[in-house]
C-alpha cells in the first residue's frame, strides 16, 4: 500500500490537474458561445445565395452553361482536410484524419495515387499524412483556429482555377460537422463540380439580369463557391471548441472521482498506521505490565 505522504502528492497533483481542466473548459465554452454565433450568422446568407441560384436556374426556360458545374470523368481530386493544430479536444482531430485515410486510399486505389491532390489545413492532419507518406500538395494555416473570409476567397478562388483548367474533376472536403457541444460528426462534402438542384417553386418567378443570363450565373457561381468554404471553415471551428469544452469537462470529471478515490484510499491508510500505533502501545503496555 502507498505511502500517506505519497497518497497526499497524488491528491494535490489531481487537484492541481482539475484545476486547469476546469479552466480549458471555461475557455472553450466561451470561445464556443463566439464561433457557433458567427456560424449561425452566417447560415442565412449561405442559404438565400444559394436558393437565389437554384431560383435562377429554375425559372429558365432553357439551359446555361456552367463550367463549374460540369460533370465529367473523375480523372483526377483534390482532397482538402481540416483539423486542428493543438490536442485536448477528444476524437476531434482523428475522426477527422481516419475519415481523410479512407477517402484517400479509396482514390488512390481507384485513380492512383499520383492523381490525388491532397491539401492539408492544420499540424494533426500533417503530422497524420507524413505518417502514412502521403504527399501533400499544400499547406494551409490552421483555419479552424481563426477562419476568415480572405481565406475562404483563396482557398476557393484556387479551386476554381484547378477545375476550370481542368486539373482536377473534382473537389472534395472533409472536416467535423458541429450539431451541439457533445457530437461532432466527420464529413465528407463535394464542392466541385457544384450541385445546381432547383427549388419546384422557382418557375413561378421572374428575373431581369444584365448583361445576359450566363454572365451573371458565372459571376455568382464562384461566391456560392467562396460561401461553402467559409461556411466549412466555420463549422469546424464550431466543432473543435465544442470538442475541447466536453473533453474537458469529462477530464474534469475524472479528476473528480479519482480525487474522491485517493481520500478514500487515504483515509484507510491512514486508520491502518493508527490502528497499528494503538497496538503497539497496547503490546508495549502489557508488556511492562508482565
Amino acid at each position: 500500500m502507498a505511502s500517506l505522504k505519497e497518497i497526499r502528492a497524488r491528491i494535490a497533483s489531481v487537484a492541481s490537474t482539475q484545476k486547469i481542466t476546469s479552466a480549458m473548459k471555461m475557455v472553450s465554452a466561451a470561445k464556443l458561445k463566439k464561433a457557433e454565433n458567427a456560424t449561425l450568422s452566417f447560415v442565412p446568407y449561405k442559404t438565400k445565395l444559394s436558393e437565389a441560384l437554384s431560383n435562377y436556374l429554375g425559372s429558365l426556360e432553357g439551359t446555361v452553361s456552367i463550367p463549374l458545374a460540369e460533370s465529367r470523368e473523375v480523372k483526377k481530386v483534390a482532397l482538402i482536410a481540416f483539423t486542428s493544430s493543438s490536442g485536448l479536444c477528444g476524437v476531434y482531430n482523428s475522426n477527422v484524419c481516419k475519415l481523410f485515410k479512407k477517402a484517400y486510399d479509396e482514390y488512390a486505389e481507384t485513380l492512383g495515387k499520383e492523381n490525388v491532390i491532397s491539401i492539408l489545413a492544420g499540424k494533426k492532419i500533417n503530422d497524420y499524412a507524413k505518417k502514412f507518406q502521403i504527399a501533400v500538395e499544400k499547406q494551409f494555416d490552421p483555419v479552424t483556429e481563426r477562419p476568415s473570409y480572405d481565406m475562404a476567397i483563396e482557398l476557393g478562388d484556387e479551386m476554381v482555377k484547378l477545375f476550370l483548367d481542368h486539373k482536377v474533376d473534382r473537389v472534395e472536403v472533409i472536416f467535423n460537422h458541429f450539431k451541439n457541444a457533445g457530437v461532432q460528426t466527420p464529413q465528407r462534402e463535394v464542392i466541385l463540380p457544384l450541385k445546381t438542384d432547383t427549388l419546384p417553386t422557382a418557375q413561378s418567378l421572374d428575373y431581369l439580369v444584365e448583361p445576359d443570363k450566363e454572365a451573371f450565373v458565372n459571376a455568382l457561381v464562384p461566391k456560392v463557391i467562396r460561401t461553402a468554404f467559409y461556411s466549412i471553415m466555420l463549422d469546424a471551428h464550431t466543432a473543435e471548441h465544442g470538442a475541447r469544452m466536453t473533453a474537458m469537462h469529462i477530464a474534469s470529471d475524472n479528476a473528480d472521482q479519482l480525487s474522491q478515490e485517493l481520500k478514500i484510499q487515504y483515509n484507510k491508510a491512514r486508520q491502518n498506521v493508527i490502528t497499528n500505533e494503538l497496538i503497539d502501545i497496547v503490546g508495549g503496555a502489557e508488556a511492562l505490565n508482565g
